[in-house]
């Protein structure tokens, strides 16, 4: 319950209490006597109901208990709906404040009020942001910059979510409101594309990104309008010889890398090396980016489907919810099972 106590009001909601007292001349405060003002005789009565009421709480008698315990419980309750509905005003404030406030000054906006052909990429960190900046398509595509991690709603309640600046930001960017209230005819975007960087942190900042639409803006996804942004892994650098001007080719994962040094080397092409391994979306320029990443001519994306976004939630309830044990388990059963060549180092 944290740091709340209970109240006057916790304790005496629905109880009523019927007493006669006889004295003459009695005294009452206000007009219409519904409290009697006797200094010496309200005294007298608290005392008396005080000791009664002691009597029958420490009565070791099971009916004396049977009706105490009934009482606590139903005080208790009273303090926890209190506690509830003032938290439920509290987020409903915050969330009409939300929906209805300006954008907030990082969104990178696109011109065009063409819903359908436009798109929102939401963008790991401000280095690849500049670099995004001059690669995108200003008439169509906008960009939002996230710091790192963001909030893991897996676990944490729709107040903690939506006073989490990430999280509010992507939801007042997306303009269409959240949970329940999510109406995506509302949505200022027609694709909304997650471009992190191809590495291990990147993979983790889009799961959570994915956590959040799932539980929050679940139609962006069953729609189909959420995707995750390809960025190479490699870049290799073909010489040719003479005046030809050199060739560059993009890999996306090793084996393809392997499999295209190996052809060049039977073709008896040579390569530049060490080869440029990217390590995020600000080692690469703006034409690197938007040749690869960003232009709809030549981009790879990948659609997020409702299952991969399950499979996001199940993951993180696994590795980072708030149930231990089944992770232990996870842990020990899957230690036999890690390769090195799997981490990113």
């Amino acid at each position: 319950m944290g740091s709340d106590k209970l109240e006057k009001d916790d304790v005496m909601a629905g109880l009523t209490a019927v007493l006669t007292v006889r004295l003459p001349e009695p005294q009452f405060e206000g007009q219409t006597k519904e409290v009697l003002g006797t200094p010496a005789v309200r005294a007298i009565v608290a005392n008396v109901v005080a000791q009664a009421m002691n009597e029958r709480f420490v009565s070791t008698r099971r009916d004396d208990k049977t009706q105490a315990a009934v009482l606590l419980d139903k005080i208790v309750a009273e303090m926890k709906s209190r506690i509830s509905a003032r938290a439920h005003k509290e987020t409903q404030r915050r969330k009409n404040a939300l929906e209805s406030s300006s954008l907030p000054a990082k969104l990178v906006d696109c011109r065009s009020n063409d819903v359908l052909n436009s798109e929102l990429f939401i963008v790991e960190g401000d280095s690849a942001l500049g670099t995004a900046k001059l690669a995108r398509d200003s008439e169509h595509q906008a960009l939002l910059p996230i710091r790192g991690k963001i909030l893991n709603v897996q676990k944490a309640s729709v107040a903690d979510m939506l006073s989490n600046l990430e999280c509010a930001s992507i939801i007042q960017v997306i303009g269409a409101g959240s949970g329940r209230s999510f109406d995506l005819s509302a949505a200022r975007y027609g694709k909304v594309i997650i471009m992190s960087d191809a590495d291990v942190d990147g993979a983790h900042i889009r799961t959570l990104l994915l956590t959040l639409f799932f539980r929050y803006m679940r139609p962006m996804i069953t729609e189909g309008r959420v995707f995750a942004a390809v960025p190479p892994l490699h870049r290799v650098v073909v010489m040719n010889p003479g005046s030809k001007p050199n060739e560059t080719i993009y890999t996306y994962s090793e084996p393809e890398l392997h499999s295209v040094l190996a052809a060049l080397k039977k073709s008896g092409k040579r390569y530049q090396d060490p080869i440029q391994r990217y390590k995020g979306l600000g080692e690469m320029d703006a034409d690197q980016l938007a040749t690869t990443t960003m232009e709809r001519s030549h981009r790879m994306l990948r659609r997020v489907r409702v299952a991969d976004a399950e499979q996001a939630g199940k993951v993180f309830e696994l590795l980072m919810g708030n149930d231990v044990a089944p992770r232990k388990e996870f842990i020990i059963d899957s230690s036999d099972k890690l390769s090195r060549d799997r981490i990113d180092v």
